[in-house]
């Protein structure tokens, strides 16, 4: 049955190649033909090919590759996620490799082999589909949580948490490196909670001197204070109905934390220069990157303002311990990106995926978004490729192979050097160790040569 879904456009002005080239391919592939750049711009704008052959050299410029070029650059604007091979001459080896710069997915040299070009176009459309599974496992991942994007089972576990505790009114402390996305968390909690309809007051302790802190979150009268010419609304009394949002809760100082806790107790705030005690009914959840249990050792943290906030604790792992959760949010940040800023990327090179798994992301989540903001302005092709990261890895950073062939040596060599190892070096030892034959072992030992002596 015919896989409407797979579809190849052969850009070719010469009828008896065209034909040779549709023989190649059987009814499972959908095959439209183009001669000239008119027809191939039509039929790329209606029916969007997930691979293209094209030949460079077509009419009006039969001998050149002007035209060809011309196709090519249209089609990466038009449809950036298509997979371009070039069907080139062996004397225009530069003009392929020129192509593959632009953006072009492979090419392939005259004169045609059927069962080659059969595989080297299948490759593509198996490409184009991993690619656009990626994409949309990348969509489905957004959990129902305001938009947090995850795979992992740490993330996953974190998510459920919070579908629990959301309709609660427990106070929440949400732990977790800077650039995790703590703040995605408190939101979510509120998202999800019969607090919805009410406002979600965000506060960074860590972001206002300490001298204006209290006054921000209880408000003040009139009079209170030199320049308080009229009377302030606090952040704790703003949010009533709501959620209180207190970001980097760690950095509170010891004279705010103690009215603080009396408001948690008391569930009343006092304006500053007032004397009126005012009830708010208001959720609170808290976050921090810091260690509140060695601030407490350090009398730097109230150890029962710790116990009143932490009714319910959220770890959020950070983002180098979310295995496969990295390359599945510089997806959706590429995504965000290329249509802020009018660009049109199809993924991310092999080489720029093991980058971004290996990478150990000290700034999580923050970092990547950052980076993949940039690699999307400054990217010349029609990918991003890991120099455009501009990932530095470290020495213990190594990027893991994708190459299952290269994952499996590496996996038997480490295998077989502890091994060697823990017997010493005996081959007899180490081959029971492995569960292995002796000249199995030998064979190991010559394929990766390694010197038991």
């Amino acid at each position: 049955m015919k896989d409407k879904n797979r579809t190849l456009l052969i850009v070719e002005d010469d009828p008896g190649l065209q034909s040779q080239l549709r023989w190649c391919f059987d009814e499972s592939i959908t095959i439209v033909t183009a001669e000239d750049k008119k027809s191939a711009t039509a039929h790329i704008r209606r029916i969007e090919p997930q691979v293209i052959t094209l030949d460079l050299g077509l009419p009006p410029d039969p001998g050149g590759s002007s035209v060809g070029f011309e196709i090519l650059q249209e089609a990466i604007t038009l449809t950036p996620k298509a997979k371009i091979i070039i069907i080139t001459g062996r004397e225009e080896k530069e003009h392929a490799v020129r192509a593959i710069g632009m953006g072009a997915y492979d090419f392939y040299q005259k004169p045609i082999d059927g069962d080659l070009l059969r595989f080297v176009v299948e490759r593509a459309f198996r490409l184009h589909e991993l690619e656009t599974e990626i994409t949309a496992y990348a969509q489905s991942q957004q959990t129902a949580l305001g938009g947090i994007i995850a795979s992992s089972e740490q993330m996953l576990t974190a998510c459920r948490t919070i579908e629990k505790v959301a309709p609660t009114d427990l106070t929440t402390l949400i732990l977790g490196d800077t650039g995790t996305g703590k703040e995605l968390f408190a939101q979510a909690l509120h998202t999800h909670s019969e607090r919805s309809e009410g406002s979600f007051n965000a506060i960074n302790c860590a972001a206002i001197p300490d001298a204006l802190l209290e006054s921000e979150l209880f408000g003040y009268e009139k009079g209170a204070f030199t320049g308080a010419v009229k009377q302030k609304i606090g952040k704790i009394e703003a949010a009533n109905g709501g959620t209180l949002f207190l970001d980097e809760i760690g950095d509170m100082p010891l004279s705010l934390q103690a009215k603080l806790l009396r408001f948690l107790q008391e569930r009343t705030v006092e304006r500053l220069g007032g004397h009126k005690s005012i009830p708010v009914d208001v959720r609170v959840v808290c976050a921090t990157h810091r260690d509140l249990s060695e601030m407490i050792t350090e009398a730097s943290f109230r150890e029962d303002l710790f116990y009143r906030i932490s009714e319910m604790t959220i770890n959020v792992p950070p983002l180098r311990e979310r295995e496969g959760d990295a390359v599945l949010l510089a997806h959706a940040f590429m995504e965000k990106y290329c249509e802020q800023h009018k660009r049109q990327l199809s993924g991310f090179t092999e080489e720029a995926i093991a980058a971004l798994e290996s990478y150990r992301w000290p700034g999580n989540v923050r970092e990547l978004e950052n980076k993949i903001k940039r690699a999307t302005i400054m990217a010349d092709g029609n990918k991003i490729n890991a120099l455009d990261l501009e990932i530095k890895l470290d020495e213990s950073e190594e990027i893991e192979p994708l190459n299952l062939r290269e994952v499996r040596d590496r996996a038997e060599k480490q295998a077989v050097m502890r091994a060697l190892t823990n017997s010493k070096n005996n081959v007899t030892q180490a081959a029971r160790m492995l569960g292995i034959t002796r000249p199995t072992l030998y064979n190991l030992l010559s394929k990766f040569n390694i010197n038991v002596e």
